[in-house]
């Protein structure tokens, strides 16, 4: 079972997880995976920013902040007996971070393994406070650090597990206590490279630590507790009559996932594929609703379209050969190399045949990142002209439809486009990957929100 901030972001949601957590283990082994309490992994990384700053103000501040809100909730829920002791163990973790960014204030600089030894906190104070609420009504659970028992590369701040050394380290570590009959209460998010370096695996982290925990326990299924009914056909927010899927595949949601909907991580669905095992997206706070199921396939009579979601937080790059001399494919070749250097994720790609010109959709947040790899790797070319220059677009929005029985559904991408400019929306750019599990478009910004309810309806979702 895996609990996001939400689900556990008050002392009130806490005792509603540990609920469920023990509803379930009265029956078989439960592993649980916490996230930090909401908006805490925010308040943390504003924090060393205000070290690197030198900004001690600032640096108070989220120490106040981050000790009054802990403690409180320690003292809300553990015995009086057990709060000296409880929080004395919360100051301890605090003293952690306050050590981290004293030393980020020293440097005047943020070192990526500082940063994710540092964020990491806020997971290991939510399953402190879990662990011990258990205890204090008599259900034996251990707070437990991922560092211990997930093995991941080097790449800090959006490291990616070595799944052989973690299914090793985690039976390891988890194995006894639940043969004990213990709850691991373990920490979402974060992991340790093989010779003991914190590393953290990138924003809602939390839902991939639990499936990487699912693969390599063997776990006969993964729930996924977040504060929404399940997965829906399209973001309720932008279409009133959108309706929960009752099942989903693994590549379904993934696809989702990537292009903008907020229920999984989207890398949390791999480690699970070769086991085939089945994922639960429920809702603590309504934990009666059965939520969506996410299997490996579904049976016959899925075809067609399952849901559209958008992203608007994005920016169109466009790059162009100055004349038909310079070969675009190895341009292209450069770009996309230099983009994955830099870790920055690609959307969505289009690219003409003559002109040899191509775009790609990034996240805003990773755009800056993404000009200065290219401008870097291209930079004899854009100095001597041999390319036009870079061509960034904001102004636009993703919109994604996603269903594995698309696949020769005649006329449906003609459909889609149909619905779209009945909205009077321009469609900027298409890509369609070569399985047809999903139709990525790029439209202007303004527009993102209609062509979603247009397509909603026009594929009867």
């Amino acid at each position: 079972m895996k609990f996001g901030g939400t689900s556990v972001g008050s002392p009130e949601r806490m005792r509603v997880a540990c609920d469920l957590i023990a509803k379930e283990a009265a029956r078989r082994p439960v592993t649980a995976v916490v996230s930090a309490m909401s908006k805490i992994t925010d308040l943390l990384l504003d924090t060393t920013r205000h070290a690197e700053a030198d900004d001690q103000a600032g640096i108070d501040r989220g120490l106040e902040t981050l000790e009054k809100r802990h403690l409180e909730a320690a003292a809300d829920l553990v015995a009086p007996e057990e709060r000296e002791r409880v929080c004395r163990q919360v100051s301890e973790l605090i003293g952690e971070f306050r050590r981290i960014v004293s030393g980020m204030q020293m440097l005047g600089h943020r070192p990526p393994r500082a940063v994710d030894e540092a964020i990491a906190v806020g997971e290991r104070l939510s399953a402190l406070l879990v662990s011990e609420h258990l205890l204090s009504r008599g259900i034996r659970a251990t707070a437990v650090n991922a560092a211990t028992a997930v093995v991941t590369d080097a790449v800090f701040n959006n490291a990616s597990p070595i799944m052989d050394a973690t299914r090793e380290k985690a039976t390891a570590r988890l194995m006894p206590l639940l043969e004990a009959g213990e709850i691991p209460i373990v920490t979402g998010f974060n992991g340790a490279t093989a010779d003991g370096r914190p590393t953290t695996l990138g924003r809602g982290g939390s839902d991939f630590s639990a499936s990487i925990l699912a693969a390599a326990l063997g776990a006969a299924e993964l729930w996924i507790w977040t504060d929404v009914d399940g997965i829906m056909t399209a973001d309720p927010r932008l279409v009133p009559d959108a309706k929960i899927l009752d099942e989903i595949t693994y590549s379904e949601a993934a696809e989702l996932a990537y292009a903008g909907a907020k229920v999984l991580h989207p890398r949390t669905l791999a480690p699970l594929v070769e086991r085939g095992i089945p994922v639960w997206s429920k809702n603590s706070f309504a934990p009666e609703k059965p939520g969506t199921r996410i299997v490996p396939a579904l049976g016959a009579g899925n075809s067609g379209a399952r849901a559209v979601t958008s992203m608007g937080n994005v920016a169109l790059v466009s790059l162009e050969p100055a004349s038909s001399a310079v070969s675009g494919v190895h341009i292209m070749a450069r770009a996309l190399d230099a983009l994955d250097r830099v870790n920055v994720e690609i959307l969505a790609l289009s690219s003409s045949s003559y002109r040899q010109s191509f775009c790609f959709l990034v996240r805003n947040d990773e755009l800056e990142r993404a000009s200065q790899a290219i401008e870097t790797a291209l930079a004899l070319e854009l100095t001597h002209g041999y390319v036009k220059g870079i061509e960034v677009n904001r102004n636009v929005g993703l919109l994604a439809v996603v269903g594995e029985g698309m696949r020769g559904a005649s006329g449906l991408a003609g459909r889609i486009f149909t619905a779209i400019s009945r909205e009077e929306v321009n469609v900027i750019a298409i890509a369609q990957g070569s399985s047809e599990l999903t139709i990525s478009v790029v439209v202007r910004r303004d527009g993102l929100e209609k062509a979603v309810r247009a397509v909603h309806t026009e594929c009867h979702l």
